[in-house]
């Protein structure tokens, strides 16, 4: 063919999150996947990050379709903000679009095509026909993507781990990778978040086991702290909450909201009566009770955080309460998640977390597993994705050792394209990507400068000086007065404040007249004294903000 193909990652390598990437033929583009990542501990006031989908809005006209591969936020949480930008078909299985459908509903996206798709289905969409694959991962309805190309075949293959004993029995679809390998594939894109970590992921059942080793010695109630999205630990844990006995109340809105669209779609297996409401606690027996919530990662808001400290309406933690926090710790949460386990702890309850018993398993491929894939699928070109930068390069290690030729190898950057033809792949310069902060009800318009600015408030405080002066004369009328905040308190350092006030009365007046009548030149020099004078007397670096009051 003497066309090219573009894959271009807007989002998810050199990364956890914000999972976007872009495939592109001739007129014809495509989407998988438009995720989200909650910020990290620099990002102060930030609520989360989406992808710079800029390349995507100059090139709207050739969208035939967003394809998305699970419902994890990582992969799906951007998708109001670029609808509301472009129209186009969003594909996906039936619980990866019931998760979206109340996401585009909270944000009055109700007119969104949404068509669903099962596993072996295959879409024409432009030059691609897009045929979804069943992979098991920590979400039910996970998919790969096997997108035929006028040049040949690209894999996606999405998150995915090799689960032989899956909560649903729904085997990931060795038969159709293997087949793949055998016709021939041009690329793969593959997961690499566990690329660093040898041997196999362990099955989802293995929880099954650890629920069942706490529930048969656990005497009162069990609340249990998992992500909201994790259909099979929610089945899991009603499976053995039935097995002994006891009653299921599950208690947050994003749990319950999506444990009912997994319910309405047959995901979810709930047997009659076992699902109470929380007005049921009061009359249900300790024994008789577990609480599904979420939290598991320190969020201060979340319900397990408010009933660790107490804030809660309903659940208050009481001597012989169980708690387990059935999740990974993300890196960056592990001082938050500490807090709400000492809180529990010195509440009376036996709190159980991923450190002392095996509460959790990942939902990704580990090393064996993913040369397990690259194996099967045998492609000729090979680009890590889904991981930070060392899990990228384990990966690409792992595949030059299964035979592909590090030059047939790419790490890409986010923004920089791979161009393939007939003669063969090439980096082929970037296109504008990056990150986009969403502060409340703001997007983008908190940028590095401002979080350089907060950060700088955290860690010094902010100093104001308040000086009015008559505009012609250029005669002080008042101050300088200075407020601080996070800098010193004031009421305590009464002297350091009169010395402060002193040096710039006397900065002041070193002025000539022209630069006493020009505030934005006397803010200018006022801050760049104050900032030397602190600097220098206390070895502190606050931010300085004069304001002077023209008379």
């Amino acid at each position: 063919m003497s066309g090219s193909l573009s894959v271009i990652p807007l989002g998810g390598v050199e990364e956890i999150g914000l999972n976007m990437t872009v495939l592109q033929y001739g007129e014809d583009m495509l989407l998988v996947d438009a995720g989200l990542m909650f910020p990290e501990e620099d990002m102060l006031g930030v609520d989360f990050v989406i992808p710079d989908f800029s390349y995507v809005l100059q090139n709207r006209e050739k969208l035939r379709a967003i394809v998305l591969t699970h419902g994890h936020e990582d992969h799906t949480g951007a998708l109001p903000f670029l609808l509301r930008e472009v129209q186009a078909p969003v594909y996906g299985t039936p619980l990866t679009l019931g998760l979206v459908r109340e996401k585009l509903r909270e944000h009055h996206l109700d007119a969104v095509r949404l068509i669903s798709v099962r596993p072996r289905d295959k879409v024409r969409l432009g030059a691609f026909e897009v045929e979804f694959i069943r992979v098991t991962h920590s979400i039910v309805d996970g998919v790969a993507l096997g997108v035929q190309t006028p040049l040949g075949r690209v894999v996606h293959t999405g998150d995915f781990k090799v689960d032989p004993t899956p909560v649903d029995g729904e085997l990931m679809d060795f038969h159709r990778f293997s087949e793949y390998g055998e016709e021939g594939t041009l690329l793969m894109l593959s997961d690499s978040t566990n690329a660093e970590k040898g041997g196999f992921t362990f099955s989802e059942k293995e929880v099954r086991r650890a629920f069942e080793d706490i529930f048969s010695t656990a005497r009162g109630r069990i609340i249990i702290s998992t992500f909201a999205s994790n259909i099979h630990r929610i089945q899991q844990a009603i499976d053995v909450a039935v097995m002994f006995g006891r009653k299921v109340i599950l208690c947050g809105k994003s749990i319950v909201q999506n444990a009912q669209i997994a319910l309405e779609l047959g995901y979810l297996r709930l047997p009659q009566d076992t699902w109470l409401r929380m007005e049921d606690l009061k009359r249900l027996r300790d024994e008789e009770v577990v609480i599904i919530t979420t939290g598991s990662q320190g969020e201060p808001m979340s319900v397990l955080s408010r009933i660790a400290t107490g804030e809660h309406k309903h659940i208050k933690i009481k001597e012989g309460d169980t708690v387990i926090l059935s999740a990974k710790m993300i890196p960056g949460n592990e001082r938050s998640i500490g807090k709400i386990i000492n809180h529990l702890f010195r509440r009376g309850a036996d709190v159980i977390y991923e450190k002392v018993s095996e509460i959790h398993v990942s939902g990704h491929a580990s090393k064996e597993e993913l040369k397990l894939m690259l194996n099967l699928v045998r492609p000729r070109y090979f680009v890590p994705v889904h991981g930070e930068f060392r899990h990228l390069s384990y990966h690409a290690r792992l595949a030059e050792k299964q035979g592909i030729p590090r030059e047939h190898i790419f790490i890409l950057e986010d923004g920089e394209v791979l161009e393939i033809d007939g003669q063969g792949a090439r980096r082929a310069g970037k296109v504008q990507a990056g990150r986009v902060f969403i502060d409340g009800k703001g997007i983008g318009d908190v940028q590095e400068m401002v979080l350089r600015d907060r950060m700088r408030l955290a860690h010094d405080g902010v100093v104001i000086v308040f000086l009015a002066v008559e505009k012609l004369t250029g005669r002080i009328v008042s101050g300088p007065d200075i407020v601080s905040r996070g800098f010193i308190f004031e009421d305590a350092s009464p002297e350091l404040i009169a010395e402060v006030k002193e040096f710039l009365s006397q900065k002041v007046q070193e002025l000539d007249l022209e630069v006493i009548t020009d505030s934005s030149l006397l803010q200018a020099k006022l801050r760049a004294a104050l900032k030397r004078y602190l600097r220098n007397s206390m070895d502190r670096r606050p931010l300085i903000m004069p304001i002077i009051v023209e008379v």
